[in-house]
């Protein structure tokens, strides 16, 4: 499908003959230079595009220029140059009358310091953009009803705003711009002015939502850890400009300049890495209808003491360990028992890796991780998740000892694994 937002060469230059400063710009002058002359250049030459459904995060500090984007996504400040298109309609062309209409009708936006009128009611406020595009009475209420419900409000809608919490008063804005049911939503720092606690309880139910709705956003943050726990994507900006776009392991594991890398070196990784961005594809994989000497043989080849054995559909089995495997061909069986297969830790491909420790003390065998529809993806073997936290650690040092060593009785619960 098509992008739902586009932007090809975008500029946005303050101040008395802004194009000059384009052209300046596209000859080599620096934004410096340009401030000298009492023009402002807040965007520069940015192009990028958000796919259907996807939660993209322009990310940056503060004069980086990512809160001037998204107001000429918004329309509320048009381009200097370039072109801009939500859809096929390019808000970088039209009248003040079309972009208010396409506002209205496409984009919703939720605000830093939450934006509610504070004599309206939380249900009021919550079906204000659909009173404002001129909706029936019934038909907003019941809207804003439903949006209340899905931000988890139900029963507040007849309070104040005065009345609920700071989180309480976003999530208002949040079922504000949901109720308005349009393509693309549009978030301006909107848990910056959270606790650190309910920011993060916002960040989870965003997500939720998001698997539910499937809307496209376009997310604004200057917290690193936010954007790489959101973001399908991130454009990172630095005084105007776009220097990188990526998934968040892209950004960290392949950073576009020093700027970038220096930015990212105290994340933690664990925390935004994933089971599917660390883990490997055996070189072997067991059938359930193959029998102890292709077991055999793979074990041979591969050097690895286990097989994953998959299904017939390629859901995960178990796993099947070497002194089995020699067991049963000792005993010249043609077919292996399958008691001899055992329980493994399954997780899927989104799982930060900071959630995978507890399960790898637990069990020697490798962790088997599965896509959305339970298939078999790869594993994540101990050595590997060792070698993934010391870099999340970022001097080398994996996580405490007691962390990775399985208590001295695990073997036996469960069930002789090795």
């Amino acid at each position: 499908m098509p992008p739902v937002i586009t932007a090809e060469g975008l500029y946005k230059v303050f101040g008395k003959r802004p194009r000059r400063g384009v052209e300046a710009l596209r000859q080599g002058r620096t934004r410096e230079e340009l401030r000298v002359e009492g023009l402002t250049a807040a965007v520069i030459d940015a192009s990028f595009s958000v796919d259907p459904g996807e939660i993209f995060v322009v990310m940056g500090l503060s004069g980086s220029g990512k809160s001037t984007l998204i107001r000429m996504v918004n329309g509320l400040l048009p381009a200097t140059d370039g072109e801009l298109r939500i859809g096929d309609d390019v808000l970088s062309s039209m009248s003040a009358a079309r972009i208010r209409e396409v506002r209205r009708q496409r984009i919703s936006m939720v605000f830093q310091h939450f934006a509610l009128l504070p004599h309206r009611t939380v249900g009021e406020n919550a079906a204000y953009g659909l009173k404002v595009n001129g909706v029936n009475r019934s038909d907003r209420e019941a809207r804003a009803e439903r949006a209340l419900e899905m931000v988890g409000l139900k029963g507040w809608g007849g309070y104040r705003p005065g009345a609920l919490s700071g989180g309480m008063q976003q999530r208002v804005g949040l079922a504000r711009a949901l109720a308005a049911d349009t393509d693309v939503l549009l978030m301006d720092e909107a848990f910056s002015a959270l606790d650190p606690l309910i920011r993060r309880d916002m960040q989870d139910q965003l997500v939720e939502l998001q698997q539910q709705l499937d809307k496209t956003i376009l997310f604004i943050t200057h917290d690193l850890n936010e954007a790489m726990r959101l973001g399908d994507r991130i454009a990172m900006m630095r005084d105007g400009r776009i220097v990188q776009v990526g998934t968040s392991d892209e950004i960290l594991n392949e950073p576009a300049n020093d700027y970038v890398a220096s930015f990212i070196k105290d994340v933690d990784r664990s925390r935004v890495l994933t089971a599917g961005a660390i883990m490997e594809k055996p070189h072997e994989i067991l059938g359930e209808g193959q029998g102890p000497r292709t077991a055999h043989r793979m074990l041979r080849a591969t050097q690895n003491p286990w097989l994953v054995v998959l299904h017939r559909d390629r859901t995960p089995r178990g796993v099947l360990w070497e002194e089995d495997v020699a067991a049963a061909v000792s005993a010249g069986r043609d077919d292996l028992p399958w008691s001899t297969v055992h329980e493994m830790p399954v997780v899927s491909e989104d799982t930060p890796i900071a959630e995978l420790f507890t399960l790898s003390a637990q069990h020697l065998s490798p962790l088997v991780v599965v896509d959305d529809g339970g298939r078999f993806s790869g594993v994540v073997p101990r050595v590997t998740l060792l070698t993934a936290a010391g870099v999340s650690n970022g001097d080398g040092g994996a996580p405490p000892e007691a962390v990775l060593t399985p208590a001295p009785d695990l073997d036996d619960a469960q069930g002789g694994a090795r």
